[in-house]
C-alpha cells in the first residue's frame, strides 16, 4: 500500500499553480516528474484528485500518495570535453559552438553538464540546482569558449559571489559585419521581446517590455577580416554585466552583428553558416583559495580560427 503523505502550503505560496508549488516542495525532482506525477493521480484535495494546473491555498491540506521519484542526471562520457585548466578547486574548459552548459531538466544528456559528470561524479549536487554540475556561469548555445566550473559547494559559493558583484573580468572575441575602426563602450536597457521569446531588445524602444536589465559592453576593434565578400572585423570584447544575449543584441544594435548570428541579422544570405562566431576568450578572477588574481583563457576553436584565415 502506498504511504500517504499530507502538506500544507506555506501563505507565501498562496494562489501558485500545484506544479510550481510541488516544484519548491521536492527541488532535487524533474519538473517534467512533478506534473507526470500529478497526472497520474496522485495529489488530493478534500477527496478531489488534483490537476497540475489548479491554484493552491494556504487553507487546505493536500494529501499526497507518497512522493515523486527523485531523478538524476545522467553522466554521457561520449561527449567532447576540453579541459584548459584544473586544480583541486577550479575547472575551466573550452565548451564548443552548438552544446547547451546545462539541461533543463534530467532527461536531457547532452550537455556540458552531462559530460562533466562523466569525468568528475563528485560535481554531482554542488550548486544552486541539482542540475548545475559546479558550472559557475553560462554562454549561449552557439558561443564557444571558456566556462568554469567548481569542485566544491564552498568554491561554488565563492565564486558566485564575485560574478555577483562583477570583479570577474570576462573577455571574449567577437567576429562581426561590417567595419570597426574605433573603440566603443555602450550602454542599454535590454529586455526579453513579448512578441518574439528568445530574442532580447532595447528596452527604451518598446512599452510593453517586463524587467529592463541593464547591459554594459566595451569593445574595440583588432585587425580586419575578409569573410567571402563580407568585410568583417575581429573585435575583444569586454562585459561589464551579464544579461541574456548581451553581446550579441549590443553590437547588433551597434550596427555591426555578429557573423553567423541569423537572430540578431549577422548570417549571409549567400553563404549561410553553421554558427555564430562569438568565443568566450579570457576570465579573470581572484582564486578562491589561494587568493591570486589568476587568468584562465580557451583558445579559440578550430572553426574560428579557419574562419579567420589562421
Amino acid at each position: 500500500m502506498t504511504e500517504e503523505v499530507t502538506r500544507t502550503p506555506e501563505v507565501a505560496a498562496e494562489g501558485s499553480r500545484i506544479d510550481a508549488w510541488l516544484g519548491t516542495c521536492y527541488p532535487e525532482v524533474s519538473k517534467r516528474v512533478i506534473r507526470k506525477w500529478i497526472d497520474d493521480g496522485n495529489v488530493v484535495c478534500n477527496g478531489r484528485v488534483c490537476s497540475k494546473g489548479d491554484r493552491v491555498s494556504a487553507t487546505q491540506t493536500y494529501v499526497l500518495k507518497g512522493e515523486p521519484k527523485v531523478a538524476r542526471l545522467s553522466p554521457n562520457a561520449a561527449l567532447p570535453l576540453v579541459v584548459v585548466y584544473e586544480d583541486e578547486w577550479l575547472i575551466g574548459l573550452c565548451k564548443p559552438a552548438g552544446m547547451n552548459c546545462q539541461p533543463n531538466d534530467f532527461d536531457e544528456t547532452d550537455t556540458l553538464a552531462n559530460a562533466l559528470l562523466a569525468r568528475w561524479p563528485e560535481l554531482e549536487g554542488i550548486g544552486d540546482t541539482p542540475l548545475t554540475c559546479g558550472i559557475l556561469h553560462r554562454i549561449d548555445c552557439g558561443t564557444s569558449g571558456l566556462v568554469l566550473a567548481a569542485k566544491t559547494q564552498a568554491v561554488y559559493d565563492a565564486m558566485r559571489a564575485q560574478f555577483a558583484a562583477r570583479t570577474v573580468e570576462k573577455h571574449y572575441r567577437a567576429l562581426v559585419v561590417g567595419q570597426v575602426t574605433a573603440a566603443a563602450k555602450v550602454e542599454h536597457l535590454l529586455a526579453h521581446n513579448p512578441r518574439c521569446p528568445g530574442r532580447m531588445v532595447d528596452a527604451s524602444q518598446w512599452h510593453d517590455v517586463k524587467r529592463p536589465m541593464r547591459a554594459v559592453t566595451e569593445f574595440r576593434p583588432m585587425h580586419p577580416v575578409r569573410v567571402g565578400e563580407l568585410q568583417c572585423t575581429l573585435l575583444d570584447v569586454l562585459i561589464y554585466t551579464g544579461v541574456t544575449h548581451q553581446i550579441r543584441a549590443q553590437l547588433s544594435f551597434s550596427g555591426v552583428p555578429i557573423l553567423g548570428d541569423t537572430r540578431y541579422g549577422g548570417q549571409p544570405k549567400q553563404q549561410p553558416l553553421s554558427r555564430h562566431f562569438l568565443h568566450a576568450y579570457t576570465a579573470t578572477f581572484q582564486h578562491p583559495q589561494t587568493g591570486e588574481r589568476k587568468t584562465l583563457k580557451a583558445p579559440l576553436t578550430e572553426e574560428f580560427r579557419s574562419i579567420l584565415g589562421h
